[in-house]
């Protein structure tokens, strides 16, 4: 009977903590498991639910919680969903939070990783971690085709690229870029001034000048075999690829720099490097990746769930994050008290290409018309299109896709335009 009433006693007092639920995406929704006993510890009137979401089934996940009335009070989104929801109307507005969390400095983010959360005006999101694209490269290959000096504009590149190709013969590459993924050509898309979607994300912007510079390049490395014209599974793998030489340069993501030092052979941990993706004149910049946290209009424990995003977003912590997942952390800061990052050769460049980071389209529809871009580029190296015309069916797919969005941001313009004409 004095056991029961114990147990009682206890189950009474946790019931009383403030519950906040907290969803994150794949390998990270596991590894940050071990960094809330610390914030329960900080705050031991709340106790945190983490729920682990598949990738694949995320999105599908979260659109049916909101049709549900079942989304938690605080998740980790994916960059390219934040325009969805906001959409959607499910997320809260952060100026408020942010005025009363002056350590949560917008000023020590990256700018193209926190632009990313700022819709419409207004702050959605906070990014937890950070990711872009630069070139893996065989530092050996490049000394033995006489490139003595990393490039860092397109021409260089060209150069580079080309010395590369003459030195490893027909059988082998200069360049690997997978014919089905969107990402490399997407970089280099990115870098040039004008956007890639126009007039408010209306219509698609492809046959504006510097996407057809773009596209040129991207098919002048196919053209000139520099590129092999294949997809990443029609190789063994791009690690074991890597390392026998099949190709010199590959664009990746810093969940690479692990994998690399943990598949190739020690005779090459010294032969490769990374460096800062090059850009039509200057070194490039790239697209900013990651996930963001969010709070949802629909939580009752908002206040609470704030609490979780200021300590996963404290520098010292997500320095901790990094040495558990190899993310690279949002915040300068973070990186300047971090002697592991600041001092890693592999790194460094990534500190680099934050710098210059570029938010994606903040559109709903952008996942769709970046598929598309994958699918016209394919068809371009494959000869069934010019660069023209790959520019223009671009348009073309972008154009249907957007539009019901078009449709949504004129009908407000439209309905006010009779009553006006009443009103005269």
């Amino acid at each position: 009977m004095l056991l029961a009433g114990l147990l009682a006693a206890c189950t009474g007092r946790a019931d009383e903590r403030a519950v906040v639920r907290f969803w994150a995406m794949g390998y990270e929704g596991e590894v940050v498991t071990r960094l809330i006993p610390e914030f329960e510890r900080l705050h031991p009137g709340i106790r945190v639910e983490v729920q682990q979401l598949p990738v694949t089934a995320a999105h599908e996940k979260l659109l049916t919680a909101f049709a549900g009335d079942g989304l938690p009070d605080v998740c980790a989104l994916g960059n390219t969903w934040l325009a969805e929801f906001v959409e959607l109307g499910a997320l809260t507005p952060l100026e408020p939070y942010l005025a009363r969390s002056p350590a949560l400095d917008p000023g020590d983010y990256f700018p193209g990783p926190w632009q990313t959360g700022v819709l419409d005006g207004h702050v959605y999101a906070v990014p937890w971690y950070v990711e872009t694209r630069l070139p893996f490269y065989r530092k050996d290959i490049l000394a033995a085709a006489g490139v003595e000096r990393l490039p860092r504009d397109w021409q260089e590149w060209r150069a580079a690229l080309a010395a590369v190709k003459r030195e490893v013969g027909p059988q082998r590459y200069a360049i690997l870029l997978p014919l089905n993924e969107y990402e490399p050509l997407l970089n280099l898309a990115i870098q040039q001034p004008g956007p890639l979607l126009r007039d408010g994300g209306r219509y698609g912007n492809f046959r504006s000048a510097g996407f057809k510079r773009t596209l040129a390049f991207y098919k002048e490395m196919f053209d000139r075999g520099w590129a092999p014209p294949v997809s990443n599974n029609q190789i063994s793998n791009v690690w074991d690829e890597f390392g026998r030489g099949y190709y010199a340069f590959y664009v990746n993501g810093p969940w690479n720099i692990a994998e690399f030092r943990k598949r190739l052979p020690p005779s090459l941990a010294d032969a490769w490097g990374t460096m800062p993706l090059p850009g039509p004149d200057g070194p490039g910049a790239s697209v900013a990746g990651g996930a963001s946290f969010v709070l949802f209009r629909a939580s009752r424990n908002r206040d609470a769930a704030w609490k979780l995003v200021e300590f996963l977003s404290d520098p010292q912590v997500q320095i901790r994050f990094h040495g558990m997942t190899g993310n690279l952390p949002p915040r300068r800061s973070a990186w300047a008290r971090s002697g592991a990052l600041a001092q890693d050769p592999y790194t460094r460049p990534f500190r680099d290409q934050l710098e210059r980071a570029k938010p994606a389209p903040k559109v709903p529809e952008w996942e769709r018309i970046a598929q598309e871009l994958r699918i016209v580029g394919e068809r371009m190296v494959a000869g069934h299109l010019t660069v023209e015309q790959a520019a223009a069916e671009l348009d073309r797919r972008a154009d249907a896709i957007l539009e019901k969005r078009r449709w949504m941001l004129d009908r407000p313009a439209a309905e006010a335009a009779p009553a006006a004409g009443g009103a005269r």
